[in-house]
């Protein structure tokens, strides 16, 4: 008799393109026997999905913004999965949870949260009374019912295993792959030139990074990414006549990242305080400096500072403004061998925090399931 490998399906409410945790951890699971679907939506400018080891699949919603979205989503998204054989359903954050377990409960199988963030606690929603205690009731609703959670840090995991009384394990956001070996000396050859990826959003530190830009005159700053306030980042370089210093290069393809990153000097990663979010963030982009042996400026919050007291790897910033920032980079420009021991220490934190032993967890977490 032919046995059937598990399907898990996985829902997130972006486009996938460019989802580079769920690419990872869908391409390890479906690397250890599992059958893998990712349901994300259909947009107007969504690119083809490329082949992978797991499979892609879109919903197209009348609505891409706000309530609407989200209850048009939510809604095609129960319908899809009510039509749907499955053994483990997995709701990437909140905004896919409610269908998620609710099929799972009406078809008696096993249901897990992926928290990439802590949902209630981001800018957009945390600043809206309303719309944050809705999400907060779906979080009281639906998170101590799944039979598996886990987020992306220690302290986040501790957070909110105490508001949910309820345990939540760590799968740390980590790209694939091996320290690049490189001399350490390498970093003092290239080209000043700070990078910054992600989203070009508010609450990211831009402006301020941009008024830093401006005192100094022998770094260049790249910038990958798109965001809500692209175009307003846009008009403060022309304004600012930093057209020569100052690139805009789009969202690039997560595949272009590590070259483009080799050819720095310095990485970026701020983010202003007022919300939980941020404050107890672990972002990909701080492991994917440390695999390109790439020193990066990020704020003292818990997690990085809890990886930066083991390894050398990054400067931290108490304060978030622009004469913080231009103090660290000259602190480096006086200081180049303060540069090249960060070097040193993104190679020894590298060779700790991979994804190999990430997805061993991570895998092991579905198989008790």
């Amino acid at each position: 008799m032919q046995v059937t490998s598990p399907h898990i399906v996985m829902t997130v409410t972006n486009d996938l393109t460019y989802d580079r945790r769920m690419d990872r951890i869908c391409t390890a699971l479906a690397n250890n026997g599992y059958r893998v679907t990712l349901v994300g939506r259909k947009m107007r400018k969504s690119l083809p999905l490329s082949p992978k080891s797991w499979k892609g699949v879109r919903l197209r919603c009348w609505f891409n913004k706000g309530f609407l979205f989200y209850a048009e989503y939510n809604l095609r998204l129960f319908l899809w999965l009510l039509t749907k054989s499955f053994s483990i359903s997995c709701a990437c954050d909140l905004d896919t949870a409610l269908p998620v377990r609710i099929v799972s409960r009406l078809r008696g199988k096993k249901s897990v949260l992926d928290a990439h963030e802590y949902f209630t606690e981001v800018p957009e929603i945390a600043s809206r009374p309303r719309i944050k205690a809705f999400w907060e009731w779906i979080g009281k609703m639906t998170i101590p019912k799944f039979q598996l959670r886990y987020t992306v840090g220690e302290e986040l995991a501790q957070l909110m295993s105490n508001n949910y009384q309820v345990p939540f394990h760590v799968i740390r956001n980590i790209e694939p792959g091996y320290p690049q070996g490189k001399p350490a000396d390498d970093i003092l050859q290239r080209e000043k030139t700070i990078f910054y990826q992600g989203a070009l959003n508010v609450g990211r530190g831009l402006e301020i990074l941009l008024e830093a830009m401006k005192s100094l005159p022998d770094w260049k700053l790249w910038l990958a990414g798109e965001g809500d306030i692209s175009k307003q980042l846009q008009d403060v370089t022309i304004e600012n006549n930093l057209e020569n210093r100052v690139q805009f290069l789009g969202w690039v393809k997560p595949e272009d990242l590590p070259a483009l990153m080799r050819k720095a000097r310095l990485g970026i990663n701020l983010r202003e305080k007022g919300n939980l979010n941020d404050y107890y963030s672990l972002p990909n982009k701080f492991f994917d400096c440390i695999h390109s042996g790439l020193p990066s400026i990020n704020m003292n919050y818990p997690e990085y500072r809890k990886i930066v007291e083991r390894f050398a790897c990054a400067l931290l910033l108490d304060n978030l403004s622009k004469e913080d920032v231009i103090e660290a980079i000259h602190q480096l420009d006086v200081n180049p061998e303060k540069l090249t021991a960060m070097v040193l220490g993104c190679q020894q934190a590298a060779l700790e925090f991979t994804w190999e032993n990430e997805s061993k967890k991570l895998v092991q977490l579905y198989r008790q399931l």
